[in-house]
């Protein structure tokens, strides 16, 4: 059986740390000094580690202290929460979604209205994650990630399949125009690390090896690359449908929509043997709802 200090001591300890002395965290706890005091003795005992040092007339925490209170903090945090998401009542019409930064920006929230007006009442929490937080670490019920994870610890529902296009600010294309893959070495090429091997990839799709070298500006996240292709500094290669609404606002323009060549899946991720609660079950169907719309219209890229 795991053995925790007591609840009491934590709690006392906490106070202490937070207060910044025994007096204000008696007077916070409403208990008296010398029951904080005792507190904190017994949890020094537990630990084998002096917690607090005398500085003039108030006892304070030790650096080892704060590092440790930091996370008991933290420890009570996941606790309380997971108390609202299971307990009864309306915590449990909760869902935290954990989502790629572009994805959650340019994909999920602007459709998210649309899931809100279907189930009133439920709240979606986005959590924002850059590509190299996909470790799936963190706080969440629900994750959604370019490609199944290679793991026993999630279960996977595949809801959305993503290609691979050339895509311009129409700017850009005013000033430098893109009529035939022979005018691709005129333009910049805007390439992410987070994503290698996309433009070799579409390249080698389309064919154009032989058309020459274009230069290169290369960002480390796509959100970056995204602001630079509505800044007009140089051709991307577009995520679609991650991108689509921008290409249906006239924001970004599809130069070569025929030319797709397919990418990675999207995949909803539940930790596994943990029950799926209604907003998460509503939450998933509406996910594969939204993929199959977007399938529909994706079968005819260049309408995009």
């Amino acid at each position: 059986m795991t053995r925790i200090p007591p609840l009491p001591a934590l709690k006392a300890f906490l106070a202490a740390c937070r207060a910044g002395s025994y007096s204000a965290a008696a007077e916070e706890l409403n208990v008296t000094h010398g029951a904080v005091s005792r507190q904190i003795q017994s949890l020094e005992e537990w630990l084998g580690q002096k917690l607090f040092e005398r500085s003039g007339q108030r006892m304070a925490p030790t650096s080892h202290a704060l590092a440790f209170a930091l996370e008991v903090s933290e420890a009570f945090e996941r606790i309380n929460d997971a108390a609202q998401r299971y307990g009864k009542g309306s915590a449990s019409m909760l869902l935290r979604v954990s989502a790629p930064a572009t994805f959650a920006m340019r994909w999920l929230i602007p459709r998210l209205g649309d899931f809100h007006q279907q189930h009133p009442g439920m709240l979606i929490q986005v959590q924002t994650a850059t590509t190299q937080q996909i470790s799936l670490a963190g706080s969440f019920d629900l994750a959604i990630r370019r490609g199944s994870p290679q793991t026993d610890h999630f279960s996977a529902q595949p809801f959305l399949d993503e290609w691979l296009t050339v895509v311009a600010a129409p700017s850009l294309l005013a000033r430098v125009p893109l009529d035939s893959l022979l005018d691709l070495p005129r333009h910049v090429l805007l390439e992410t690390e987070t994503r290698p091997g996309d433009w070799q990839q579409w390249l080698n799709s389309a064919g154009s090896t032989a058309h020459g070298t274009p230069a290169r500006l290369r960002f480390d996240h796509f959100y970056v690359t995204y602001t630079a292709l509505i800044d007009g500094l140089g051709l991307g290669i577009g995520p679609v449908p991650t991108l689509e609404h921008d290409v249906n606002v006239g924001r970004l323009v599809l130069p070569f929509a025929d030319i797709r060549t397919p990418s990675r899946r999207y995949y909803s991720l539940t930790p596994a043997g943990v029950p799926k609660t209604l907003i998460h079950r509503k939450f998933e169907s509406w996910l594969l709802e939204q993929g199959n719309i977007q399938g529909a219209r994706q079968e005819a890229p260049a309408g995009i």
